[in-house]
This record gives structure tokens, C-alpha cells and sequence, in this order.
């Protein structure tokens, strides 16, 4: 399928989706905001995909929202009253893909290449690992806008980094460097420009060379899901779960494969649906 902001590719079992608009340095779009909920559902439908890395065509990530569109730069419907019920239909493009991303099936690893600010900072913040070139750039520059965090930003950031360098980000709205935000664990390593995706696809390769697909899927939902448990009771009872249909099915062959000293052959495939008492395709109603 051909996209008008983007580009999709195979390296082995990982796809690579590159934001591909370099000469407006990669800025978002409602266009790309829809193309990435399409690309992320293609990619979750795919069983022969594992893993997904994201990062930008040439020197940028993403410089944020274009803010030369007409209209409405962030696609919103100014018609609408903030505090009425017709909002349920006015929804923020980032947070549309970010609540994507959340529900991920597949690891996803940003190569982070470049200039990442913006909704190019948000949308990295449900990604499973964020790898950076030294010469990226990070910047939560919204109240320098007069406007507010988005795509979810409020409930990923403080649960990354805690909610004092949260707030310091947040209320400054400056712009930091990749050691600043691997310091505080936005990032997990920088790494040289030149090595930055081959970097990226080895820790794809890392996360599904010898794993179950849906064991992997499975613990992703877990970690992200728990942590807006009010009790680890919750933990429990979807582990529970979890842990009795995997165990009659990829289970059994980890257990055999481990006794008869041999490989893995997992055969469970993501794209058949949840595993009961987690559904990952489930979203609370906006309201």
C-alpha cells in the first residue's frame, strides 16, 4: 500500500516505518496520524511481522505538529464546545495513535534520528524502547504554544520518567538533548547516527528471535494495563488468566522444547484475538 506520509518496509520479520516527510522535517498530520493507526493495524494482522521500529526520513523524528495547515493545526473541530458531548467526536490526532500504540501487539522500538518535539516527543512515549541518535532533540514545548500536553502524555510521561522531571519538562516546555533524556530514562541508549537503526533492529531481533509471539503480546498488555491498577490483586487475576491459556498452548512446547534440549517451535498466533481476561482491543468510550 502506498502512504502519503510515510514509508513501510520489511527487515526480516520487523517492519520499519519511517515518517517520511523530510522536507517539512517529518511534521505531523491528521494525514499521518491516520495513515499510522492504519499501518499499526496491518502490522498487528500480520502474524509474519514480530516487531515494529518507527523513525523519521532524513536529519528529523518529528518537528511536531505542521503548524502551517489551515484551519485547525491540530485537526480539532472548533465548532464544538469543549465541555460538550458532541466532543466524543472531536478527539486529539496524537492521542488517537498513541492509544494505538498502547494496544500493540508487536514490540515497537523508535530509532529516534533527529529534531523530536511536540507530538514527535508524545507519540515515542508508548513505544517499549527509545533509542537515540546524539543528535536528537526532545522538547514537551506545549505551554511555550499556550496549549496543553497531548497524546496521552499526562498518564505515560510521569510513569516513565516520575512526576517530578515530568512536571520540569512540562512546565518549562525547553528543549533537551539525548543525554538529558537518557539520564532520566525518556531514552534507553544513544547511540552513533550511522548505527542507529541496525541498533534498533537488533533489539527487535532480541525481543522475538526466541520467544512466543503471544507470550510476548500478552506480557506487553500486562506491564502497560498494571500500572494504572489500583491493586496488584488485578495483576493477579489477569496473570491468572493469561497463565492457564498459555500454559495448554505455546507453553507446553517451551516446556517440551526445554526438556528435550531443542529449540522452541511456538505456533500460537497473535492475529486469532486476546487471550481471555485481557482484551487488548477493548478502549473505554470517550465521552
Amino acid at each position: 500500500m502506498a502512504y502519503e506520509t510515510l514509508t513501510l518496509e520489511r527487515d526480516g520479520s520487523t517492519a520499519v516505518l519511517r515518517l517520511n516527510r523530510p522536507e517539512r522535517m517529518n511534521a505531523f498530520t491528521p494525514t499521518m496520524a491516520e495513515e499510522m493507526e492504519t499501518v499499526f493495524d496491518a502490522v498487528d494482522a500480520d502474524d509474519s511481522v514480530r516487531a515494529l521500529v518507527v523513525t523519521g526520513a532524513g536529519r528529523a523524528f518529528c518537528a511536531g505538529m505542521d503548524l502551517t495547515t489551515s484551519g485547525n493545526v491540530f485537526g480539532l473541530d472548533e465548532s464544538i464546545d469543549p465541555m460538550s458531548p458532541e466532543m466524543k467526536r472531536n478527539r486529539d490526532t496524537g492521542g488517537r495513535v498513541v492509544l494505538r500504540l498502547f494496544r500493540m501487539k508487536k514490540p515497537v522500538i523508535g530509532a529516534i534520528n533527529g529534531a523530536s518535539v511536540g507530538v514527535g516527543t508524545t507519540m515515542q512515549l508508548p513505544m517499549d524502547a527509545r533509542i537515540a541518535s546524539p543528535f536528537a532533540k526532545f522538547g514537551f514545548v506545549f505551554a511555550e504554544r499556550g496549549i496543553t500536553l497531548e497524546s496521552c502524555a499526562s498518564w505515560f510521561l510521569p510513569r516513565l520518567v516520575g512526576v517530578a522531571q515530568a512536571l520540569d519538562w512540562s512546565l518549562s516546555g525547553r528543549v533537551f538533548g539525548a543525554e538529558e533524556a537518557l539520564a532520566h530514562g525518556l531514552i534507553s541508549e544513544i547511540v552513533e547516527p550511522d548505527r542507529l537503526l541496525a541498533r534498533a533492529l537488533e533489539v527487535a531481533h532480541s525481543y522475538t528471535a526466541r520467544t512466543s509471539a503471544m507470550s510476548v503480546a500478552l506480557n506487553r498488555q500486562l506491564i502497560w494495563r498494571m500500572m494504572g491498577a489500583a491493586h496488584p490483586m488485578e495483576a493477579h487475576k489477569a496473570e491468572s488468566r493469561t497463565m492457564l491459556y498459555t500454559s495448554t498452548r505455546d507453553g507446553r512446547e517451551g516446556v517440551q522444547s526445554f526438556m528435550e534440549k531443542r529449540e522452541p517451535v511456538f505456533e500460537d498466533k497473535v492475529s486469532n484475538g486476546p487471550a481471555p481476561g485481557l482484551d487488548w482491543d477493548a478502549e473505554p468510550p470517550f465521552e
